[in-house]
C-alpha cells in the first residue's frame, strides 16, 4: 500500500532546481488521474512516505547511453529525470578503469549524438579525455542527474499505467568511497512515478567475479592481493612481483602490457580461443575498414581479409599459445557479441616471452594456482579481467522484455530498444558506443512523438472545458 505523498527533500540545489523544472513543464493529462490515484491508494493514517510525480521519461544512469538519451529527448523539448547511483557522470569511466586506458575504437566510432569531439582531440581518446567529453556533453546540454540514487526496484503499476521506482537517495558529499571522501549521507527512500522507464545502466554495470575467487582473504587464494581490474589503476605497484592475469579480453591483454611496462613478471590465463587483430590495417582503423567492407561484401570475405591481414602484421598467434576460432572475428562479434582483441602492443611482449601465456585454471590454491594440465604456480597477486554484468535482473521487475539470465533484452539488435508499456533499453547492444547513440535516437523520437500527442490531446481538452 502506498501511503500519502509528501514534498521530496533533495540533496543539491541543481538537483531541486531539475525537479522543479519538471513540474513547471506542460503535462500530459494522464498525469492528474495518476497522481489522484496514488493519493488515494495511501489514505490518511498511513505513514508518511515521499512520492515524486515525474512528467517525463525517469532513465536509469547517467553514463554514455543515459546522458545520450537525456540530450536527444532534450532536443525534441522533452523533459527527463535521468537517476545515477554514483556521485558524478560516468563514474564507471571515471573510477572503474584503469589510468593508461585508451579508446579502442576511433573517435568518430565513440561520439555521442550532436556533440563531435574537440578540434586536437587524438585519434584513440585517453580515459581521462573521454571522461572530460562526457562531462562537457552534460554541461552543455544541461542536463542535471539526480546523483547518490540508487534504484532498488521497478515495476510497471497496470492499475494506473505507470511505472513505480523505489529509490535511496542519499544526501551527501563528495562521490562516496569512489573519491575517498566524506562518505557521511542521509538516505530517503523515494517513490518516482512515470509514463515511461528508460533503461541505460548498460552491458557493464556490476564487475563478474569467478566462483570461489573474492576478494583478498575471503577465498582460497591468500598469498597476496586479488582484485578486478575494476580496481585496478596502474602497474607500479607490482614491480618485481609474479602477477596473474585472469583474462585475456582487451582489459586483460592491457592491463598484462601494463604490468610489463612497470616491471612486473605477468602471467594471463587464456582459457578459450580467440581473435587478436591489429588495432590499425595500412594506418586504417579495424574497426573502421570493418564497417565499410560488411557495406559491400559477405561478412565472410571480410573475415578472411581481416585474418590475411592479421597473419601478415601480427604473425602466427598460435605459436604463442594463443589459438584462433574457426569462425571469424566479426562472424562471432554478431553472433555471440564477443569483440576480437584489438593488439595495442601486448603481443610483442608475448613474443618476446615478456608475458606468458598459461593455460585455464582447475582450481585456486593458497599461495596461487593449479592450472587444467596439473601444474602448479604460486603468484603474489591475482587480477581479474573476468570482464562484466548487467544489473537488471536485480532491480527491474519485469521478465519480458530484458532476460533474468543475462539482463540483456531478449531481442537482438536493432530491435533491442523498445518493450512494453514505456519501456526502453539503451547500451545493450553489444556494438559500443555506437550502439548507444542508435538506441539514444529512436528512444527519444519515440517517446516526443507519445508527448506530442498527449499535448495536443490535453490542450483540446482544456479548450473543451473552457468552452463549457
Amino acid at each position: 500500500m502506498l501511503a500519502r505523498t509528501t514534498s521530496l527533500t533533495l540533496s543539491s540545489g541543481s538537483e531541486r532546481a531539475m525537479l522543479d523544472g519538471h513540474h513547471q513543464q506542460q503535462q500530459p493529462p494522464s498525469s492528474s488521474a495518476a497522481a489522484a490515484a496514488l493519493q488515494d491508494e495511501g489514505g490518511v493514517d498511513g505513514p508518511a512516505r515521499r512520492v515524486v510525480w515525474v512528467p517525463g521519461p525517469v532513465i536509469v544512469g547517467a553514463g554514455p547511453s543515459g546522458l545520450a538519451t537525456a540530450a536527444c529527448l532534450k532536443a525534441r523539448g522533452v523533459p527527463s529525470l535521468v537517476l545515477e547511483r554514483g556521485g558524478s557522470v560516468a563514474p564507471s569511466w571515471r573510477h572503474r578503469t584503469y589510468e593508461r586506458m585508451h579508446l579502442h575504437l576511433p573517435l568518430c566510432f565513440c561520439e555521442l549524438p550532436m556533440a563531435p569531439f574537440p578540434p586536437g582531440t587524438p585519434p584513440y581518446p585517453s580515459r581521462d579525455q573521454f571522461v572530460a567529453y562526457l562531462d562537457a556533453y552534460a554541461r552543455d546540454f544541461a542536463l542535471e542527474p539526480l546523483f547518490r540514487a540508487q534504484v532498488r526496484s521497478a515495476a510497471y503499476d497496470a492499475a494506473i499505467g505507470f511505472w513505480r521506482l523505489q529509490v535511496d537517495v542519499d544526501a551527501g558529499a563528495g562521490d562516496g568511497e569512489e573519491d575517498g571522501g566524506d562518505t557521511t549521507t542521509t538516505t530517503t527512500t523515494t517513490e518516482f512515478v512515470s509514463r515511461w522507464l528508460v533503461v541505460a545502466t548498460g552491458e557493464n554495470a556490476e564487475p563478474v567475479w569467478p566462483e570461489g575467487m573474492m576478494a583478498a582473504g575471503d577465498g582460497v587464494y591468500r598469498a597476496g592481493p586479488v582484485m578486478h581490474t575494476s580496481a585496478y589503476k596502474r602497474g607500479d605497484g607490482f614491480a618485481g612481483k609474479k602477477v596473474l592475469v585472469v583474462g585475456c579480453g582487451n582489459s586483460g591483454m592491457e592491463v598484462s602490457l601494463d604490468l610489463c611496462d612497470n616491471g612486473a613478471k605477468a602471467s594471463m590465463v587464456v582459457r578459450d580461443k580467440l581473435h587478436v587483430l591489429p588495432r590499425d590495417i595500412l594506418g586504417i582503423s579495424t574497426f573502421g575498414l570493418s564497417v565499410c567492407l560488411v557495406k559491400w561484401f559477405p561478412i565472410k570475405w571480410v573475415d578472411a581479409l581481416l585474418l590475411f591481414f592479421s597473419r601478415l602484421i601480427l604473425g602466427d598467434t598460435e605459436k604463442y599459445g594463443l589459438q584462433r576460432p574457426k569462425i571469424g572475428p566479426l562472424q562471432i562479434k554478431r553472433s555471440t557479441g564477443k569483440t576480437p582483441v584489438l593488439d595495442i602492443g601486448a603481443l610483442r611482449r608475448i613474443r618476446d616471452g615478456e608475458i606468458k601465456v598459461v593455460p585455464a585454471i582447475n582450481r585456486f590454491t593458497e599461495g596461487g594456482v593449479e592450472f587444467a594440465d596439473g601444474r602448479r604456480e604460486d603468484f603474489d597477486a591475482v587480477i581479474l579481467a573476468t570482464g562484466y554484468k548487467s544489473n537488471v535482473p536485480s532491480w527491474l521487475k519485469e521478465d519480458e522484455f530484458f532476460s533474468e539470465t543475462d539482463g540483456f533484452p531478449r531481442k537482438e539488435f536493432p530491435h533491442s530498444w523498445r518493450g512494453k508499456n514505456g519501456l526502453y533499453a539503451t547500451g545493450f547492444t553489444r556494438r559500443g558506443l555506437m550502439g548507444s547513440s542508435y538506441d539514444a535516437s529512436r528512444i527519444a523520437a519515440d517517446i516526443a512523438n507519445q508527448w506530442t500527442e498527449a499535448l495536443a490531446a490535453s490542450s483540446v481538452a482544456a479548450a473543451a472545458a473552457d468552452t463549457n
